[in-house]
């Protein structure tokens, strides 16, 4: 761990290069050689062994190579997390909007696991499930190897209830609570999904709280846990979910403009601890 990120690893592939510095720039076009040739001065890249290597170290089909992702350039999210529990084998946590859960892209240390492996100093904390970087509320992380599947398998048999809330127009024709149920497939573009005929693989109960003006407060029960099931649910009834900038439609990039976040919030998530065999509930402290 460095800083509150572990390293990244890459088994090298079948290929011809002179050496590790050619095969690095071409694998990596957007790092440049100057780049690479740092990382590697301050031994930074390392083989499966922790041997040092150097640009001109033998490319080999199969070896593992071990490195740390950098940026140049990193937005800072100035918006908190707050630990709503921990213990010795779990952490919940209460993310804010635009918080990604894990590097990855544009973002290394400002990443909630990054932030909280270095505030509790836990290199083995890992997420137990995901929130999108555009959704706030509660999150579970696993603190011991030991105990991480019987928390994951929870999520696997459906045994956790989740509790969201969001805020979209008024849905009119319907009596609530409803449940809504579609065929969620990946869309033409690798972070969109999309609704398409068939068996339905994606269930989500949908009530409303109050009304506010032309929008309701929604409460929303995922049965199905498909990538931004949520927000594809709602706009697919016509009420995209406030400041959605994917669904119905690609909005342009808002680059680091955080001033409008996506109006939906995981409120609540309950389950029978495997461990103990406790109830367990855990509720968002923030607000739409």
């Amino acid at each position: 761990m460095r800083d509150g990120v572990a390293p990244s690893y890459l088994w090298l592939p079948e290929g011809q290069w002179p050496d590790m510095l050619a095969f690095l720039i071409a694998r990596y076009p957007q790092i440049s050689a100057a780049q690479w040739l740092d990382r590697m001065a301050r031994g930074e890249v390392v083989n499966g062994d922790g041997a040092v290597l150097g640009p001109e170290s033998a490319y080999r089909r199969g070896m593992r190579i071990f490195y740390y992702r950098e940026l140049e350039r990193e937005t800072p999210i100035p918006f908190q997390e707050e630990i709503l529990f921990q213990d010795e084998h779990l952490v919940v946590v209460d993310k804010p909007h635009f918080l990604p859960m894990t590097p990855g892209g544009r973002f290394v240390q400002e990443t909630l696991l990054t932030r909280l492996k270095k505030k509790l100093d836990c290199t083995a904390l890992t997420p137990i499930h995901r929130l999108d970087r555009e959704t706030a509320g509660v999150v579970l992380f696993s603190r011991q190897l030991s105990s991480r599947g019987a928390y994951q398998s929870l999520f696997q048999r459906r045994e956790v209830r989740k509790t969201y809330e969001a805020l979209a127009p008024r849905l009119e024709g319907r009596d609530f609570p409803f449940t809504y149920r579609s065929r969620m497939v990946e869309g033409e573009l690798f972070f969109l999904m999309r609704e398409e005929a068939g068996e339905p693989n994606s269930e989500t109960v949908i009530d409303v709280i109050e009304q506010r003006g032309d929008l309701n407060l929604y409460r929303l029960h995922p049965h199905t846990g498909r990538k931004h099931q949520l927000r594809v649910h709602l706009a697919a009834l016509g009420i995209p979910i406030v400041n959605d900038a994917f669904y119905p439609v690609i909005l342009p990039c808002k680059e680091d403009d955080m001033s409008q976040p996506l109006l939906l919030l995981a409120r609540a998530i309950d389950f029978t601890d495997p461990l103990t065999g406790e109830l367990r509930h855990f509720e968002s402290r923030r607000s739409l």
